[in-house]
């Protein structure tokens, strides 16, 4: 018996990392895991870019294509909070269409480069002093609403390049809380009812702007839970079964700009204790984006093992690389680790593919080793693939279900390919939006290598297509 162990284990010396055993009922393969930081999209750190529209028509700088491909390719950083301001046309109500076929060529540059939008709209900056001086320059509700509908076409023209889009609108920076119409200007703290009705009109305005597979985040979660009347703790948080059913609360996450600069996150918590909101933020999270900044160096509380634990559990999917640099210069080397696991990070862990009566048979498991779920839908296909030709199969499957932390099973049976041949399995998780072997303007990169999901595994990828290659094989006779 000694003997067998010790031949067994000088066997496994000679297995290679990734390894396939053929049996009765099929092959399976086991795979390993990388550590590099992949350049996936709607995930991760993102960079700050804004631009401005002032009363004269001056200020806008448009996107850079250089840039932005920089961005993704020498960063791997795939999104940009794009930052429009309005300022213009906080005192009008038909917004320029200058300024409209500027958007559009900002959405048409971020889609040359492959990256998305994360989307605000402002009309403010803070004055000089502190606190800052009234007016803030925002602009009513009845005319934000009226704009919203005019950048509406604009916004589903390119749902393709929107991760997410930021409620925005009201106050400095777009952030909810010095206005001069959604709440005291003399005091920011005392909303009142119609306040918040109006709050609730510009959020329900953008929810309606957007196709419905596209989600708003707010300021504070407090915001959600007063403007859609849900509670606080785990029990305001969305629920499985409610979760992507269209409705507002399910479309609604939350941005935390102010992310561990106080116990309070400066006024992000407003519950009693505030450990309640963090419960209702860690449950909504599981289906919907949370994602934001930091504003200031808070120690222990805004160093490396306070803020990756945080965000683990608050179910961060991406964060600003630029602010706050004092608070990310302190994680020191962990801000790879951020980089890694900011969002999903799927991998592989073992495959078996069989065939019987006409059908393939694919036995997977997934683990998502981030620290969200995706928020988007996913298209999710089988791909068989020989040297002269391809067949795709969509499967049942939605990743923004395979949740942070889990392993998760999935079972298919599709048609064998028609052709006969040998073919290698691959899997395909696309955007459903971006899913074309099109070349990207300028680029040798085709659309689905860019856009599709790429998993954290040694010797997987094949990045001429965006498919991960399960290294399995099945001939058709």
């Amino acid at each position: 018996m000694r003997r067998l162990v010790t031949a067994l284990a000088a066997l496994s010396l000679l297995l290679p990392a990734q390894t396939a055993i053929a049996h009765a009922d099929g092959t399976t393969r086991t795979y390993t895991t990388s550590d590099e930081v992949i350049a996936n999209q709607e995930r991760g750190f993102y960079h700050h870019e804004e631009t401005h529209y002032r009363s004269d028509g001056t200020g806008y700088v448009p996107l850079d294509l250089a840039t932005l491909r920089n961005f993704r390719t020498q960063e791997h950083i795939t999104q940009i909070l794009r930052m429009f301001y309005l300022e213009k046309f906080a005192k009008q109500d038909v917004i320029d269409k200058h300024y409209l076929d500027l958007m559009q060529a900002d959405f048409d540059t971020a889609r040359a480069a492959g990256v998305k939008l994360i989307v605000r709209f402002a009309y403010a900056l803070p004055g000089d002093g502190w606190p800052p001086p009234t007016p803030y320059g925002d602009a009513p509700v009845s005319r934000v609403v009226k704009q919203i509908r005019q950048l509406t076409p604009i916004l589903r023209a390119n749902s393709d390049m929107i991760a997410v889009v930021q409620s925005g609108f009201v106050g400095l920076w777009g952030e909810g809380y010095y206005t001069d119409y959604f709440s005291n200007p003399a005091d920011p703290s005392q909303v009142s009812d119609q306040n918040w009705a109006d709050r609730k009109a510009v959020v329900d305005a953008l929810l309606q702007a957007l196709p419905k597979d596209r989600m708003v985040q707010v300021r504070t979660p407090y915001m959600k839970q007063r403007m859609y009347g849900v509670p606080t703790g785990t029990a305001g948080g969305l629920t499985a079964d409610q979760a992507y059913d269209g409705s507002a609360v399910a479309r609604i996450g939350q941005h935390n700009d102010c992310f561990l600069a106080s116990d309070d996150d400066f006024g992000t918590y407003l519950s009693d204790p505030i450990e309640l909101d963090k419960q209702f933020v860690a449950q909504d999270t599981n289906y919907v984006p949370e994602g934001g900044e930091t504003c200031g160096v808070d120690a222990p509380r805004s160093e490396w093992p306070s803020a990756a634990a945080e965000m683990a559990r608050l179910h961060f999917s991406f964060l600003n690389i630029e602010y706050h640099p004092d608070v990310l210069a302190s994680w020191g080397s962990n801000i790879e680790i951020a980089k890694q696991k900011l969002g999903y990070r799927f991998a592989l862990t073992r495959s078996t593919v069989s065939q019987s009566g006409g059908n393939v048979h694919v036995d997977l498991q997934v683990r998502n080793d981030g620290w969200a779920a995706p928020y988007n839908p996913r298209q999710v296909q089988l791909v068989f693939q020989s040297s002269k030709h391809t067949f795709k199969y969509n499967v049942p499957a939605d990743p923004r279900r395979w949740g942070a932390g889990t392993l998760t099973s999935l079972n298919w049976s599709v048609k064998a390919p028609p052709v006969p041949g040998r073919y290698k399995v691959l899997l395909n998780v696309a955007d459903p939006k971006l899913q074309s072997q099109a070349k990207l303007p300028g680029s040798g990169e085709t659309y689905n290598a860019v856009y599709a999901v790429r998993f954290a595994n040694n010797g997987t990828w094949q990045p001429a297509t965006g498919y991960n290659d399960l290294q399995q094989t099945v001939t058709i006779g």
